[in-house]
């Protein structure tokens, strides 16, 4: 049987070109599609299309790539631009790992501005054909590399041709921001693959109900370390005793620290790692749905105080997430369902088809989540490759979370779900948007899957209120609200008539 080939699709500009010459350096065979067509043409490709124009030519494309992608037993190909937008091309690529260089129209112009591109004469043509074909290249891709960085192939290409490898149905976003960058597995059955970035001694924190079901399958492990579930677990006095069995079980600088669980085991783990000799290197396996599309992700660590949640902390990007999507079947269904609330969340901020996907999901089923989730870190991962350390776009990601956590803190963190705190926080940001008819669609949502649209009556107005003004990112100004009147379009750091903001909460007692 014919080995499956490493395939890079994208946009003009992207670095095609460049990833085929890391892909020679890493012993693979390549071929770039635009230098078959020319010669198959014998002529340059913009005299093809001035000679034969764009249909003849996507005709010929269509028959010299998909009989390449057809025949082709291992190596590495470029495709053109435009190759994806041949059915028998898409067809084609089923059986081979598709690697997405993903570039945004304005980096893509500044590329080629000054190249001989036939279709791409402006900026305009850039956007136009972008939109177009983007959709295409998502829907193919096995492999999404986000950063702007021509020379990330090469770093990246490891791990991508270790995905040929894994179960079916895995796929890998290359995440990339100004400390760093990790490969992150998302799909069924990998805790049972070997997909570990590296050979060292490993170290496990997890929970008492998730290590029972999972931590076998990190084997070896040195030592493992169970907390208890649940919000109550980040806590100072938490963290101290996880670093000091982690000290008595002997890890040094040099092992692996492993954190198998939710968010809550995700935060403790990453914090400790951070701390514990000055850094130690961290795996994340995100076991709940919170955690799998959004807190595994970006580097974010912390423990709760009383005054308020996550307010001591770090930055730590881990060596690599590891979803394995099968775990999502053992969560409790109010833990999946309070999970789907960070789901609505990015759903809002990115807009376009990811909220139309979102918004259409009727009922949750565990076993189908691997696109959803795919595409949420494929999101999460994007907004901290342009701001890792929330001085601007990342903020964004606190839509409902000010409110939400406000609503934790002041039912001391039992009375409600993260996730389920949030939700109530998304429908206060969205009044404070005044976004009537969004807000209106949210709480449908929300209600739909059994999630709490009413605040309780025994938690404190004024106390959620005075959490609010211990939130961690207040500044001189106050507190920055995130709003969002239409999906893909939040406003951050906005700050309100306090009156205004009672009445929001307020008005969740309806």
């Amino acid at each position: 049987m014919s080995r499956p080939a490493l395939v890079f699709i994208g946009f003009m500009g992207a670095g095609k070109t460049a990833a085929l010459v890391a892909a020679r350096e890493a012993g693979l065979e390549t071929t770039e599609v635009d230098d078959l067509m020319e010669r198959a043409l014998e002529m340059p490709i913009k005299e093809a299309f001035e000679h034969h124009g764009e249909e003849a030519f996507r005709q010929r494309e269509a028959e010299i790539v998909g009989s390449l992608l057809e025949g082709a037993d291992g190596g590495a190909i470029a495709l053109g631009g435009g190759s994806v937008l041949s059915e028998r091309v898409r067809e084609a690529l089923d059986r081979h790992t598709v690697v997405w260089l993903r570039v945004d129209a304005e980096e893509a112009w500044r590329r080629i501005a000054h190249s001989d591109r036939p279709l791409a004469t402006s900026a305009d043509d850039v956007a136009r054909l972008m939109e177009a074909r983007e959709p295409l290249y998502r829907q193919l891709a096995d492999v999404v590399l986000l950063s702007r960085e021509r020379d990330q192939t090469a770093r990246a290409l490891p791990s991508a041709m270790a995905l040929a490898d894994l179960p079916q149905g895995a796929k890998m976003l290359w995440a990339s921001s100004a400390s760093g960058e990790y490969p992150v597995f998302v799909g069924p059955g990998l805790l049972d693959a070997d997909c570990w970035p590296m050979t060292r001694r490993r170290f496990c924190v997890t929970d008492a109900a998730v290590g029972p079901l999972y931590a076998a399958r990190a084997e070896p492990l040195e030592a493992r370390v169970e907390v208890e579930p649940g919000e109550s677990a980040k806590s100072m006095a938490e963290a101290e005793r996880v670093l000091r069995e982690l000290a008595n079980a002997g890890m040094t600088r040099e092992d692996l620290l492993i954190a198998l669980g939710g968010g809550v085991v995700g935060d403790l783990a990453g914090f400790c790692a951070h701390t514990y000799q000055r850094g130690v290197p961290i795996v994340q396996v995100p076991t709940s749905l919170v955690a799998q599309v959004d807190s595994a992700y970006g580097g974010k660590t912390g423990v709760d105080l009383p005054e308020g949640k996550n307010y001591v902390g770090a930055y730590h990007l881990p060596e690599a997430v590891i979803a394995d999507t099968s775990t999502l079947v053992s969560l409790p269904r109010e833990e999946l369902v309070a999970g789907f609330v960070e789901v609505v969340k990015t759903g809002l901020l990115a807009g376009g088809d990811l909220w139309e996907q979102v918004r259409s999901i009727e009922s949750l089923d565990p076993s189908h989540l691997d696109e959803i989730v795919f595409a949420c870190a494929g999101y999460k991962c994007e907004v901290v490759a342009a701001d890792e350390r929330d001085t601007g776009l990342r903020a964004a990601l606190n839509l409902g979370h000010t409110v939400g956590h406000a609503i934790e803190a002041a039912s001391g963190y039992k009375r409600y779900r993260h996730g389920e705190a949030v939700g109530l926080g998304l429908l206060s940001a969205l009044r404070l948007s005044e976004a009537p008819d969004l807000h209106d669609e949210v709480e449908a949502i929300l209600s739909r899957h059994g999630l709490p649209v009413v605040l309780a009556s025994e938690v404190d107005v004024d106390e959620v209120l005075s959490a609010l003004q211990r939130d961690k990112k207040r500044t001189a100004e106050g507190v920055g609200f995130v709003l969002l009147s239409e999906p893909g379009e939040p406003r951050v750091g906005q700050i309100l008539d306090p009156a205004k903001v009672r009445t929001a909460v307020e008005e969740l007692r309806k």
